[in-house]
């Protein structure tokens, strides 16, 4: 185990803000976790201030034994990745942490107004479950003991991530 990114940042994985930004932030993250759903807002702020500076990265790292509508809802959001709205289910799913349940979950593809059969279909695919469970490795591989986790630029924050400092942090990439 490791605490560098395996594998890095690639094609496979759901990339938000500028491709050569000078700070990579990757989270691991499980839609059911309560610590993650209080980093959502934070993460939200650090993009907003931190702007072209910032590539975002989210990997999917269902803790299902705590969670168990966690699997589901990454499934759900890679099924509406296929329908390039990843980030807005991604987005839906922490705002609504308390109900993932199967059918709020059709309700959220619904509300964004995606192809509910092709959602259906791609939900059912084994290619969502496996993008999951390969994320979940990779976090492993890495050294994500929990939820959520954070990489900088390749290498593991264990730092505070509620605070401040966490921003500063990211911040002193710049200098």
């Amino acid at each position: 185990m490791s605490n560098h990114l395996t594998p890095p940042v690639n094609a496979k994985d759901h990339i938000q803000g500028n491709e050569d930004a000078v700070i990579e932030l990757v989270e691991y993250g499980d839609y059911q976790c309560p610590h993650c759903g209080r980093a959502y807002p934070i993460l939200k702020n650090i993009q907003r201030r931190l702007g072209k500076d910032v590539k975002f990265v989210f990997r999917n790292f269902p803790l299902a034994e705590s969670h168990p509508n966690a699997v589901h809802a990454a499934i759900a959001a890679e099924a509406a990745a296929l329908q390039n709205e990843f980030w807005e289910m991604h987005d839906t799913l922490f705002e609504n942490q308390r109900r993932l349940s199967d059918n709020a979950l059709l309700s959220y593809a619904e509300q964004l107004g995606l192809s509910i059969e092709q959602f259906r279909k791609d939900f059912e695919d084994e290619k969502q479950s496996a993008k999951v469970e390969n994320d979940l490795e990779s976090g492993i591989r890495s050294g994500v003991n929990g939820t959520p986790s954070f990489f900088i630029n390749g290498a593991k924050y264990n730092g505070n991530w509620e605070e401040e400092e966490f921003f500063e942090y990211l911040q002193a990439y710049l200098a």
